[in-house]
Parts: structure tokens; sequence; C-alpha cells
């Protein structure tokens, strides 16, 4: 890791020197805004489709070919094959040197090539989720797949990150007369190292808890109030400048936390009452030793954590596919928080991205078997 980068929160105490959230909007209001920004879609009506409203669905997107890969003259080797499967093509060496590829096809709910843009993907994702928690519901879109295969861009880009485009149409409903009783908020914290940073109050520590009713609580949570996109957009902007990145030799910027931002819909009354509540999660990626480059030994325990705690939610996709009386949510610090995604009433998209070209085929692989295994778990659980 980048030793020069931000420092990183130990387990003891954070690190992190950056100033309060309230210094940091007071900065930005004495500047000139860029309005571009706010406008990165147009609304779109929310779907009522059927097939966009299962309790628990999984899309993949495949990002395009990069520079490098290009002038490496690396091959796209995941051809779509309609609107909903995906071909993986991955090339293999037998122990006689001989070259052959082996050919997997996967069925999703929605998959998206690279020119399918953010708000293509929003429209099959999460917006029906904006539209489920305005009725009182809980919902979570998370990405998942390798470094630099594109979930931090789907997620939580600035300018048209999926929580943009739902701030969007969350505050137009909320403009209108039949949602005058809500307000909204934001809440934005990471999961480093099998702990909790609140990402908007100076990286202070938290801890997840269960409130009695199957709910997960984030005990000292800070919510932060918004009345706008652009405010959303700045307190964001705001937290995500805390979190923890570091070179690998897979990117030049990994992130190596979770980051979860919630949208939390709460009454105006006294005491305010959660009406709804959407969570976008940003998985860090799953990475092999190889993929680190020439790691330090503070890099390499971050990549053991992240896998650790992927390979601990893979085991509770495992346990609910196959019926257990147990799920092991307390594996992990991830999965205890994102309990609430496979319990209950709540709804859940999850996007798988991919890198598509053919060095990166285990990855991929990887990624779309992982993927695959969460729907089987999700049409078992419909029928």
């Amino acid at each position: 890791m980048n030793q020069r980068a931000r420092p990183a929160p130990t387990s003891d105490s954070p690190t992190h020197q950056q100033g309060s959230l309230e210094a940091f909007l007071q900065s930005k209001a004495t500047r000139p805004t860029n309005q571009s920004t706010a406008k990165a879609s147009a609304a779109i009506s929310l779907s009522t489709s059927n097939d966009l409203n299962q309790r628990i669905r999984v899309c993949v997107r495949k990002r395009p070919l990069n520079k490098k890969e290009t002038s490496n003259q690396e091959v796209d080797i995941a051809p779509l094959r309609g609107s909903r499967t995906i071909e993986l093509n991955a090339p293999k060496t037998r122990i006689d040197l001989t070259r052959y590829t082996e050919t997997h096809t996967f069925t999703f709910d929605d998959t998206f090539d690279g020119s399918s843009s953010n708000t293509q993907i929003y429209a099959r994702t999460a917006q029906p989720l904006v539209d489920y928690i305005f009725k009182g519901g809980k919902a979570t879109c998370f990405a998942h797949g390798q470094t630099g295969s594109g979930k931090t861009y789907t997620m939580l880009d600035p300018n048209h990150g999926l929580y943009v485009l739902a701030a969007q149409d969350i505050f137009r409903l909320l403009s209108s007369e039949y949602y005058a009783h809500l307000s909204a908020s934001v809440g934005f914290y990471e999961i480093y190292q099998g702990q909790l940073f609140d990402l908007l109050n100076q990286k202070a520590k938290l801890v997840a808890r269960d409130d009695g009713n199957g709910n997960v609580v984030i005990a000292g949570l800070r919510e932060y109030p918004i009345g706008s996109v652009e405010d959303l957009m700045s307190v964001f902007e705001y937290g995500n400048q805390g979190r923890t990145t570091g070179k690998t030799g897979a990117n030049n910027k990994s992130s190596r936390s979770h980051a979860v931002l919630q949208i939390l819909l709460k009454t105006k009354t006294s005491p305010a009452k959660v009406h709804g509540k959407l969570s976008f999660i940003d998985l860090a990626g799953s990475e092999r030793g190889a993929d680190r480059g020439d790691a330090n030994d503070k890099t390499r325990q971050e990549g053991a954590e992240i896998n650790k705690s992927l390979l601990a939610l893979k085991e509770c996709i495992r346990a609910l596919d196959q019926n257990k009386n147990h799920t092991p949510f307390r594996g992990s610090k991830l999965t205890q928080v994102l309990r609430d995604s496979f319990t209950g009433d709540s709804r859940t998209c999850m996007i798988a991205t991919i890198s598509p070209n053919n060095s990166n085929s285990e990855h991929t692989l990887n990624t779309l078997r992982y993927a695959d295994r969460y729907r089987i778990e999700a049409i078992q659980e419909l029928d």
C-alpha cells in the first residue's frame, strides 16, 4: 500500500485527520456550484413492472475493455446472449500445454454490456427499490466483483452513481404533497478490518447491534438531514474523502473497505420514525495474492480481511440456499450488517460487475458463479 496515502484507521483509534462535516459544507457553500452534476439524468417515472419487483434480483454488468487491455491485444471473452444470458469463453491450458476454451453460460435477471449507461442500469436495478421504500420497506442495492471491475463507478460515482440517480427520484417524490409528511437523512460508514467507522463523523468507531425486533442498528451512526440532491452529493463527497483506499497490483486506487451509504425516510413527527431505508453498498473487490503486486504486510492483511468477509457472505448465501436452520450472519461485520438484506420483507438487488478480458477470466468466472448462487437462493425463496 502506498504509505503516503491517507492513513488507514487502526483497531485502536482512527487516525483520519479530516475536518468536520459542517466546516466542509460551509466551504462548499462559498464556492460556485456545477449545476450540471445535479442534472446527471432526467427523473424517470417509477416502474411497476412485475419482473422488477421481485424480492431478490441479480444482475450482471460487464465493463468495456480499457486502453491497457486493448493495447495488450486482449479480447472480450464474455459476450451477452440476449438481455439475460452471458457466456464466458475462458482460455485454459492442458497438462501437455495445448490450449483450449472452456465455455460457461449463466442466466440472470438482467445483463448489461459495456455500452450500457448508469441511467439504463438504474432503471432496472435501484429504481424499483426507491418505489419500495416509499411504501415503507427496506431495500439494499450492492455491487460485488473483482477489484477494477467497475463497482464503485456503478454505485458511488459522484456524478452518475446509482445513489445520485436514486436521490433525484427520492426528492422528486418528497416534493409531492402525498409525501409531505416525510423527510430524508443520510448515513455513511465503512467496514475496514472487521470494524465500522463513521465517514460523516471523523471516522468515529461504530457498533452493529440487534434491536430485538430482527433489525440491525448501527449504534452511534450520524444521520445527517438532507433537503436536496445537491445536499446528498456534498455529504457524500465529504464522506468519500475519508474512505480507506490503497494501491494494489490490480488498481492504483483500490477500495480497502466496504462502504455503506444509507438513505433514510423519516416522518416529521416527534419523535421521528423510520418510514423506509435504502442502502447502497460498495463491496471491496475480491483479490488474489498476485493482484496485490509488491504488497507490504498491511496490504496483505487488508486483502485477507476483505476475502474473509466475502467468504462469510458466500457462506450465508449457501446456508440460505440449503435451507439450514442457522445462517452464520455473525461470521463477519459485513454479513451482520447485511442481514437486513436477506431476511424479513426486505428487497435486494445484487449487481455483479465483471472484467471482460481474457487475463481476468478466473476472477470473472468466480464472480459469475457467486452471483449465480445468489440467484438460485432467490429463486428457491420465491418457489
